[in-house]
C-alpha cells in the first residue's frame, strides 16, 4: 500500500461456546445434525416462552475475560438487540450492550474493548440454481443453531495489517482452545471474525470512515480479504473519493468486495434491558472456580520460553501456539544436558515435517529418544545428515538413536586419515575449484565438501573437511 496511508483495523470475534445446551434453554446443541431438530419454544421465540441464562456459558465467559486480562463487572444485564432478519425468529437478539460481563484487558499487543455474553442466529442456506427447491431460488432456515451460546470479543483499533490481524487471531483461537471454552473451528462457524478496517494519513492519530467485513472464515481469507480493502480504500482516496461506512462482503474467489448494507449504529438497534432475564450477579465463588481453571496460556508460556530458557521468540511462539508441541517439548527437554535451542528447533523443524499436525506423543519417536539424538548432533557423533537419517528411522520403528548409528554405519567421520585421503581426492578431482579458492573464491569449496559428502554418505563433519582443505591448500 502506499506510504502515505497507514491501515487501523479492529476485530469483532465471535465464539460458539462449549456448552452441552443452547444460552438460554435446554435445547441440545450438535453440529451436523438433521436441520430444525434441536428447538424449543424459548429458541423458536413463541410467545410465553420465558428465557433463563446457562451458567455453564456465564463461567466460561469468566474464564475468557480472565484469560483476557478483562475487568469482571460484578453485575451485567442482557438486552434485546432489535433488527430483523429471517434467522432471528424473535424479531430480536439477546446480547448485552452497556454493561457488558467483561471489559478492558489485552492479548499480546492489542487491547480488548470488550468481551460480553450473547446468543447466536440460526443458520440460513441459500439454494441457487443448481439446487432447487419448488422450482425456484429460496433460503432455508436451519433452527438448530439459534441460540447457541456465544461471546463476542471486540478489539481496540490497534492492528496496522492484514498478516498482523492473522497473527493476532492464531493466537486468540490457540488461547481459546487451550481453555477449552470452544471448539474454535472456523469451518464449522464456533468461531468467525468481521474486520472494521479505516486508513488515516501515516503519522495522523485521528481515524477515518471504517468498512465492515463479514463473517470471514479462514485466517487466510481474513488476511487477503482485509489486504483487498485496505487497497480499495487507499485507491479511492487517491482518486479523490471518500469512504462510505457500510458493510462488506469479500469473496476470496475472484477477491471482489461487494456492498451489503450501510453499517448501522447503535442507535439503529434500539437497545433496551431484556425484562425477562435477571442481571448476572459475579461473585467472589463464581470468579475463584474461574480462576482455578485457568491454565499457563500461550502468551504466557511462549514468554516464559524466551524468558527462563533464552529460546528465540520465533520458536517460543511455535511451540507455545500448540499445547501438544509445548508438552512433547518439555518433557525431552528432562533428559540430561538437554540444549533448550536445538531441541525446540528439531521439535518444530524436523519433527513436524514428518508427523504433521498430530500429537508427537502419539508416534513412535519417544520424547528421551530424540532429546538423545539432539545430544549425538551437539557432539558431533553423528552430521546433520545422519542425524536425519536417524529420526527417520525412529518416525517408522521407534528405538535407541545410539543403536541405530552403530547398526547402520551412521557416525560421524572426524580428522583421521580416511576423511584426509578423501578430502585429496576431492581436490585432485576438481582443479578448477582449487584455482579459484587459491584466489581467495571460498564459495569454491561447495563442490569439494559435496564430493566428500557424497563419498562417506553423509558421516563427514563439514567444519572438519573445510579446515582439512584450508591446511592442504594452505589458505
Amino acid at each position: 500500500m502506499s506510504p502515505a496511508y497507514e491501515p487501523v483495523i479492529g476485530l469483532e470475534i465471535h465464539v460458539q461456546l462449549k456448552t452441552n445446551t443452547k444460552m438460554f434453554c435446554g435445547c441440545e446443541l450438535s453440529f451436523g445434525d438433521p436441520p430444525n431438530t434441536h428447538t424449543c419454544p424459548v429458541c423458536l421465540g413463541l410467545p410465553g416462552a420465558l428465557p433463563v441464562a446457562n451458567a455453564r456459558a456465564v463461567h466460561y465467559a469468566l474464564l475468557i475475560g480472565l484469560a483476557l486480562g478483562c475487568e469482571l463487572a460484578p453485575r451485567s444485564i442482557f438486552h434485546r438487540k432489535n433488527y430483523f432478519y429471517p434467522d432471528l425468529p424473535k424479531g430480536y437478539q439477546v446480547s448485552q450492550y452497556d454493561v457488558p460481563i467483561c471489559s478492558g484487558g489485552r492479548l499480546g499487543d492489542v487491547r480488548i474493548h470488550r468481551a460480553h455474553l450473547e446468543e447466536d442466529a440460526a443458520k440460513l442456506v441459500h439454494v441457487g440454481a443448481s439446487g432447487r427447491i419448488h422450482g425456484a431460488d429460496e433460503s432455508v432456515v436451519d433452527f438448530n443453531r439459534g441460540g447457541t451460546p456465544l461471546v463476542e470479543i471486540v478489539t481496540e483499533p490497534d492492528v496496522r495489517s492484514a498478516a498482523q490481524a492473522r497473527e493476532w487471531l492464531t493466537l486468540l483461537r490457540e488461547t481459546l482452545r487451550q481453555l477449552g471454552v470452544s471448539d474454535v473451528n472456523m469451518e464449522e462457524g464456533s468461531l468467525r471474525c468481521d474486520a472494521n478496517v479505516s486508513i488515516r494519513p501515516a503519522g495522523s492519530d485521528r481515524l477515518g470512515t471504517k468498512t465492515e467485513l463479514k463473517n470471514m472464515n479462514s485466517f487466510r481469507y481474513l488476511e487477503r480479504g482485509v489486504e483487498a480493502e485496505i487497497a480499495r480504500q487507499v485507491a479511492l482516496v487517491e482518486a479523490g473519493g471518500q469512504v462510505e461506512q457500510e458493510t462488506l462482503h469479500y469473496d476470496p474467489v475472484s477477491g471482489s468486495l461487494t456492498p451489503l448494507r450501510s453499517k448501522e449504529e447503535a442507535h439503529d438497534y434500539r437497545y433496551f434491558p431484556e425484562p425477562d432475564l435477571v442481571p448476572i450477579v459475579v461473585d467472589e465463588a463464581m470468579v475463584a472456580a474461574a480462576r482455578a481453571e485457568l491454565p499457563e496460556l500461550p502468551a504466557q508460556r511462549a514468554e516464559r520460553y524466551e524468558r527462563e530458557l533464552e529460546l528465540s521468540a520465533d520458536s517460543a511462539r511455535q511451540l507455545a501456539f500448540r499445547a501438544d508441541l509445548a508438552a512433547y517439548f518439555e518433557q525431552a527437554l528432562q533428559a540430561d544436558g538437554a540444549h533448550p535451542q536445538t531441541l525446540a528447533n528439531w521439535v518444530t523443524g524436523e519433527l513436524v515435517a514428518r508427523v504433521g499436525d498430530g500429537d508427537p506423543a502419539a508416534s513412535k519417536v519417544a520424547p528421551a529418544a530424540l532429546a538423545k539424538l539432539v545430544a549425538l548432533l551437539r557432539a558431533k557423533t553423528i552430521t546433520p545428515g545422519a542425524a536425519k537419517q536417524v529420526l527417520d528411522a525412529l518416525v517408522a520403528e521407534g528405538g535407541d538413536p545410539q543403536a541405530i548409528v552403530e547398526a547402520e554405519g551412521l557416525g560421524a567421520l572426524g580428522g583421521g586419515d580416511e576423511l584426509d585421503e578423501l578430502v585429496q581426492r576431492a581436490l585432485a578431482a576438481d582443479p578448477d575449484a582449487v584455482a579459484k579458492l587459491k584466489a581467495g573464491n571460498m564459495k569454491a569449496i561447495g563442490p569439494i565438501v559435496g564430493f566428500v559428502m557424497r563419498e562417506t554418505k553423509g558421516r563427514a563433519d563439514g567444519g572438519e573437511v573445510t579446515r582439512l582443505v584450508r591446511e592442504h591448500l594452505k589458505l
